[in-house]
């Protein structure tokens, strides 16, 4: 009853240390006694009888010290685990070669005079060493049991919920474990489901693996729920199985993200709905992570835009490869104090400076160039709404080209080493302002680029970020909860889609590609429905696409267009060492000219009606192709 009451009695750090010395000493003497017992089948001579009298305290004392020097009494009481088996290990072999050296020096025999000590018989040495192991892991793992026992019994009353695990993997173990242990809960595991035929009929934590998921099965367990932990499956797989929950009607959740369990941020059991990310999810994308920490570790790096979805993401992932300090520009208070809390949460906080600017703001920025010396710049603000900028395309000149050269212009003064500038697939054959005024900026860093100077530019292009500011899938949300209508532009568009968190690692990656500049594409896969995915977030809520919740179509607004586009047709491909990121090349510009062409823009966009400012655009970027209505009138 002792030890059946350990785990509610609360012990000083004094008590469990003495408490531990008391159990440890028992299991010790008691393994060497047994030792020789065994060595002698039972019947041990008188005269190894004193011998053992004579030297318990020695071994038992070196045993006790070993644990104490392997953390075995600062350890808690109740709980045990691989690392600790691992620490007793040690603090048993190394009695075991002492022992051994011990007896292979050779100390007197037996009947020697008492200023002598005896060796131990090498068979008691072996014996002794394999008891004590097992008596202390025994002594540990039943602290442990306890421990989980009356866990169990403080958990919640009544019946748990049977729950199917899909996925017999790492995580759906852990999940299992966690479930059984914290009845807390009120999940029970019963059974897990796995395609890898190896793992069929087998058992993990005592829990049957069973086939493929099917609805019957789940009718003849009984299971009231369905928890699918699969955060590395491939979103096809997660839609299958998705779809087959939906169609059966079973109530069911998923695990976090991979992402969120590696940052250690989340636990296993912080179960969620599934969401639309997880089906538009692609293969995942294995960066050399090696080359990225090389690139910024111990750099001075600035982000401008860092208050924005892109930019905030960028700040949090080159913070986690120790750069000397790390630069956050952003005009906008609210957007910088929400990122600079966060990492300071994060223990990030002795590495970054804040900087309320513009970028527009020139001389504000040399200052902020100069005082920081940056050597690598990602260039993320921006204007990034296409139907906003159709609506006034003067401003998106003015910050998305004119902000960005000016920006590369001073940082090539102040000696930045790589210039990396965020753009848009939407800069291909461009149709909206928005991509053309990315896709004038783009033509003058590869002239920069090509220039004699201390610095590389690039550009990195990809698809829509799942879930930033302005995109279709919190605008979708929005309309599902105020009950509909869901609003697609066109039965036929098609977008790319990328979670934020790989869109950065494409930027970092890209980086530390580029030696030689140029513009970097991510293989984006394969683009996805905007009806389709409309349909899938409705269902998702609980609804029926078309009955409880309507999809309206209003038509293509101005600047858009039905498929986005990898790269323009007189850009040369040229291979990557990493297989899924490509690099494109056109020949430069004279610079020169560029600048001579952007200072006259400069001076004409005062005033400048946005017909106007769309013949300026289409006079530079003449690939631009506006939409009829937006048709541009003659610029003298």
């Amino acid at each position: 009853m002792f030890v059946m009451q350990l785990s509610s009695i609360k012990l000083s750090r004094l008590e469990r240390r003495l408490l531990l010395l008391f159990v440890y000493t028992a299991v010790l003497v008691l393994s060497f006694l047994l030792a020789y017992q065994v060595r002698f089948e039972f019947a041990v001579p008188d005269e190894y009888r004193w011998h053992y009298v004579r030297i318990w305290s020695v071994v038992v004392v070196a045993k006790l010290l070993c644990l104490c020097v392997c953390g075995q009494f600062a350890s808690l009481l109740t709980y045990f685990s691989l690392p600790d088996l691992r620490r007793v290990a040690l603090a048993t072999v190394l009695p075991f070669a002492g022992m051994l050296a011990w007896w292979h020096l050779g100390s007197a025999p037996l009947n020697s005079p008492a200023t002598h000590m005896p060796t131990v018989p090498r068979g008691v040495i072996i014996v002794d060493t394999m008891l004590s192991f097992a008596g202390v892991v025994f002594v540990r793992i039943l602290f442990r049991m306890v421990r989980e026992r009356d866990f169990r019994l403080s958990g919640v009353s009544g019946t748990r919920q049977r729950v199917a695990i899909v996925g017999a993997g790492e995580v759906g173990a852990r999940l299992a474990q966690e479930l059984a242990n914290k009845t807390r809960l009120g999940r029970e595991p019963v059974v897990f489901f796995d395609d890898d035929t190896r793992k069929h009929s087998t058992r993990i934590h005592g829990i049957r693996v069973d086939g493929l998921l099917t609805a019957a099965r789940l009718a003849e367990l009984d299971i009231d729920e369905v928890i699918i932990a699969m955060p590395s499956a491939a979103a096809r797989r997660m839609r299958e199985v998705v779809a087959l929950l939906r169609e059966s009607g079973m109530a069911h959740t998923t695990v976090p993200s991979m992402e969120e369990l590696a940052s250690g941020k989340v636990q296993v059991t912080q179960l969620r709905p599934v969401e639309i990310e997880d089906l538009l999810g692609r293969e995942r994308v294995e960066l050399e992570t090696g080359e990225i920490e090389e690139l910024l570790r111990g750099q001075r790096v600035l982000v401008t835009g860092a208050g924005g979805s892109i930019g905030s993401e960028l700040c949090r992932q080159i913070a986690g490869y120790g750069p000397e300090s790390l630069v956050l520009v952003e005009r906008s208070e609210t957007q910088m104090f929400q990122v600079e809390q966060e990492l300071v949460r994060a223990g990030h906080g002795v590495l970054i400076t804040a900087e309320v600017a513009d970028i527009l703001d020139v001389p504000r920025m040399g200052r902020i160039l100069k005082r920081h010396r940056p050597k690598i710049l990602f260039h993320a603000a921006a204007h990034k709404h296409v139907p906003l900028m159709e609506a006034q395309p003067a401003e998106a000149l003015r910050n998305n080209t004119l902000g960005t050269v000016d920006l590369a212009e001073a940082a090539r003064a102040a000696g930045v080493e790589r210039f990396v500038f965020i753009s848009t697939d939407k800069a291909i054959n461009p149709t909206s302002v928005m991509g053309a005024s990315k896709r004038l900026a783009e033509v003058h860093l590869q002239a920069l680029d090509a220039a004699d100077g201390p610095t590389r530019f690039l550009a990195v292009r990809f698809g829509n970020v799942l879930g930033s500011s302005g995109s279709v899938v919190p605008i979708f949300r929005d309309q599902i909860a105020a009950g509909g209508p869901v609003t697609v532009t066109h039965p036929d568009v098609q977008r790319y889609f990328m979670l934020t968190s790989e869109a950065v690692g494409l930027v970092l990656q890209s980086t530390a590609l580029g030696q030689g500049g140029g513009i970097f594409v991510l293989e984006m896969g394969t683009p996805v429905k905007i009806a389709d995915l409309a349909e899938q977030m409705i269902e998702l809520s609980g609804f029926v696409p078309g009955e409880e919740i309507e999809i309206k179509f209003t038509g293509l607004r101005p600047g858009e267009k039905l498929f986005e586009e990898i790269r323009l047709d007189r850009e040369a491909f040229t291979p990557t060492s990493h297989e899924k990121i490509l690099r494109f090349e056109a020949e430069p510009e004279p610079l020169e000219a560029l600048r001579e062409s952007l200072e006259q823009l400069r001076g004409e966009l005062a005033g400048a009606s946005p017909e106007a400012v769309r013949g300026m655009i289409l006079a530079r970027v003449p690939e631009y192709q506006p939409s009829k209505k937006d048709a541009p009138v003659e610029v003298d």
